[in-house]
């Protein structure tokens, strides 16, 4: 694994190691999900549609698994996750939802003096 690092691996503390490790798997795990799913749409065997399915139903398990980590993990992915999951939003839509929502609450506060308070002014 130590040609996959960008920084010398003396110099990644014990989580950023974790970090990649699971990166890599996710990675890896999409990839197989992808194998899988051109080979159930390409073969003309039923049985071999089937095997396969259930073969990239697992990666996919798999590869929630390791997103599943990375929130747990992570206040970014977290918040990331959070916004962007099981909502019924256009999808490109929501960043610019919320920074439409910030932007309103800040012209609010400082309306109301609060934004200077808040700012330590």
């Amino acid at each position: 694994m130590s040609g996959e690092y960008h920084e010398p691996l003396e110099l990644l503390p014990p989580e950023a190691v974790e970090y990649h490790r699971i990166i890599k798997s996710v990675i890896e795990e999409l990839e197989a999900v992808d194998w899988y799913n051109q080979r159930a749409h390409a073969t003309e065997d039923e049985q071999v549609r089937k095997i396969v399915a259930h073969n990239r139903d697992e990666e996919i398990e798999h590869a929630c698994m390791g997103l599943e980590w990375l929130r747990r993990n992570s206040e970014i992915w977290d918040e990331m996750l959070r916004e962007f999951l099981f909502t019924e939003a256009e999808i490109t839509s929501i960043e610019d939802e919320e920074e439409e929502g910030e932007e309103a609450e800040s012209a609010a506060n400082k309306s109301l003096g609060i934004g200077s308070l808040k700012e330590g002014k």
